[in-house]
């Protein structure tokens, strides 16, 4: 307890202090120690004072690492662009261009919400790999994106497996769900969904084949058919291949027919 007494006293005669270099030194201290709440107080203190100095510079990024100790990720990336706006040639420009990205990275919502922040993500991170592609950053940007691209896939793939189980309730849904992932194996083809969606693909045009009219059925039998075989052909060891040749056999059936 006396060393948390003494050591509020202390934080209290700097914030007292008039003078803004030594605010600043304590703020790096504080920053040092992880107490990132002192640190963020001060330098925001002494921003005033120091702007349009060379100081003034350091003070933005210090801002911006403060909110990040503190997970306050959306404030974080808020001092980082002001940094790029104000100092795009700075010192930690590279940093700061890497960290908008990371911060929206962090930010991003479970893949069943509004995806703005993560598709933000993305854009930062393209961005910075192409201005920096042998950043050391860099790495780390490209294997982010990658989980931001697969949490957009797995929100398109929640979706198309939604219309699937509403099946032919108000309308056809299960041509929503083929488009739809259609649509996801286009737009993230490296996606880790690619099987679950192929399979949904499919058997949304089994399912539509079984409830179509007498003078479509053959088309679409034969349109199955061919999807049955890039399915199997792509995912040889899947966990649906034995439901796929099941389902094979019926379409079979109706071409005989």
């Amino acid at each position: 307890m006396l060393v948390l007494l003494t050591s509020c006293g202390e934080y209290q005669q700097v914030l007292k202090s008039r003078d803004a270099d030594y605010k600043f030194r304590k703020a790096l201290e504080y920053f040092n120690m992880k107490e990132y709440a002192k640190a963020q107080t001060l330098f925001d203190d002494v921003a005033a004072y120091y702007k349009g100095t060379e100081r003034s510079e350091d003070v933005l990024c210090y801002l911006a690492r403060t909110h990040m100790g503190q997970k306050s990720y959306s404030n974080a990336a808020e001092y980082y662009e002001a940094y790029i706006r104000n100092y795009p040639k700075g010192k930690y420009i590279i940093e700061a261009r890497f960290q908008v990205g990371h911060c929206y990275y962090l930010d991003s919502p479970d893949a069943r919400l509004d995806q703005a922040i993560t598709r933000k993500a993305i854009v930062a991170f393209t961005q910075f790999v192409e201005l920096y592609p042998d950043s050391p950053y860099s790495e780390q940007a490209y294997t982010e994106m990658g989980e931001l691209y697969d949490k957009l896939a797995y929100k398109e793939y929640l979706s198309a497996k939604l219309y699937y189980n509403l099946g032919s309730y108000l309308g056809n849904n299960y041509e929503s769900c083929e488009i739809t992932a259609k649509n996801a194996l286009k737009d993230y083809p490296s996606n880790s969904y690619q099987e679950e969606l192929s399979w949904l693909i499919f058997a949304a045009k089994y399912q539509q084949l079984i409830i179509s009219v007498a003078e479509k059925r053959q088309d679409r039998a034969r349109d199955t058919q061919d999807e049955y075989y890039n399915f199997v052909t792509e995912f040889p060891n899947s966990k649906h291949h034995k439901e796929a040749d099941k389902l094979f056999k019926d379409i079979q059936k109706i071409l005989k027919d």
